[in-house]
């Protein structure tokens, strides 16, 4: 089968903020270029997406210590004549199949990526089969991914054959450039303190930077097949494409309202690699005039240098630059998702091969 990769390329400005803490509670930074960055975890913008994935119900899964929970209330759900201790015993049963360590509380040792799916299936099972087959079991645990775990991946350490390869990478995003850490020093006043009583309730400091971001994901379509099937592949990108233009991490978004939307977007699909182009910014950008303008440029130089190690791709699409002279420029995002949508699904191959 023919590789296939969807590459998504985000440049994003980000003004005061703190979306994403350390350790300290300061906004996580990395080393890059001989310079320090700003820096957002993939997990943490993962998380985002998923979010958005529920707000707009895309079929989402749950990562959860309490699977075996929600399994025991799928059970009484189906069968109402079932009370806490059958339904618990027989949940035991099905974790017990699939090599699934279950402590005294009833929750796994690790969390525990499931679908709604699997859990309606797997109670299902449960209530048909007075014998449980690991196989069955297994076979359940594997199939009716959502789309987030399709995505996004699962690793079972009790039971590594359930894992589920991820089809999706996403990069942490880093600025363009050098930031430089600021902070902010703040006082409170009690509102309810007599009017002659000086001096403040509260202060503090909160940590934060601004940043102009590069973001970078990719999707492995073959892979996102594999884990669901051809339709629901095509529709499952542009879904991840879209909600993962749109969303934002909200660390300290009361504080800074800080939630803005890409300047630039650009979605290449390419039948040989992957191609993450943070490379344009090793050297970090200098600007007295904004880092958004000198940033798309620097990167779409890079694309067009990496052409001559990659084969041509089969797509470039540009949000953002209506005069781009290195992909087919679109006017909004919805024609973006529409084109991508077209074009993977004249090279999709119309096959479940999960089956």
């Amino acid at each position: 089968m023919t590789n296939l990769y969807v590459d998504l390329n985000v440049l994003q400005t980000v003004p005061s903020s703190n979306i994403n803490r350390d350790d300290t509670g300061a906004p996580k930074t990395a080393f890059y270029g001989g310079v320090t960055r700003a820096r957002v975890s993939s997990q943490s913008w993962k998380k985002a997406v998923r979010d958005r994935f529920s707000k707009e119900n895309v079929a989402t899964g749950k990562r959860t210590k309490k699977a075996a929970t929600l399994l025991a209330d799928e059970l009484k759900t189906l069968d109402p004549s079932l009370d806490d201790d059958v339904a618990m015993g027989k949940v035991g049963d099905i974790f017990k199949a699939a090599s699934i360590k279950l402590n005294k509380e009833n929750e796994t040792g690790a969390l525990l990526f499931v679908s709604e799916g699997q859990l309606r299936k797997l109670a299902q099972y449960a209530l048909d089969n007075e014998e449980l087959d690991k196989k069955d079991v297994k076979k359940v645990l594997k199939g009716d991914q959502s789309l987030d775990l399709a995505l996004f991946g699962r690793m079972v350490a009790d039971n590594p054959e359930l894992n589920v390869d991820a089809s999706a990478q996403v990069a942490h995003a880093v600025s363009t450039h050098e930031v430089i850490p600021e902070y902010d020093y703040f006082t409170a006043v009690d509102d309810a303190q007599a009017d002659d009583t000086t001096g403040a309730a509260m202060l503090g400091t909160i940590d934060y930077n601004s940043a102009t971001l590069y973001r970078y994901a990719n999707v492995n379509m073959n892979e996102l097949v594999y884990n669901l099937n051809s339709e629901d592949a095509i529709h499952g990108a542009a879904d991840f494409i879209k909600d993962f233009v749109l969303s934002m991490p909200t660390g300290k978004q009361n504080t800074f309202a800080n939630k803005t939307l890409p300047s630039y977007v650009m979605v290449t699909i390419r039948t040989d690699t992957p191609v993450n182009l943070v490379s344009a910014f090793e050297n970090p950008v200098h600007s007295d005039g904004g880092y958004v303008e000198p940033s798309i440029k620097r990167l779409d130089d890079e694309y067009d240098r990496t052409k001559s190690f990659v084969e041509e791709p089969l797509a470039n699409f540009i949000l953002g630059k209506p005069d781009s002279q290195i992909g087919d420029s679109v006017a909004n995002l919805s024609e973006l998702l529409d084109k991508v949508t077209e074009t993977l699904s004249k090279v999709v191959p119309d096959e479940n091969t999960n089956d």
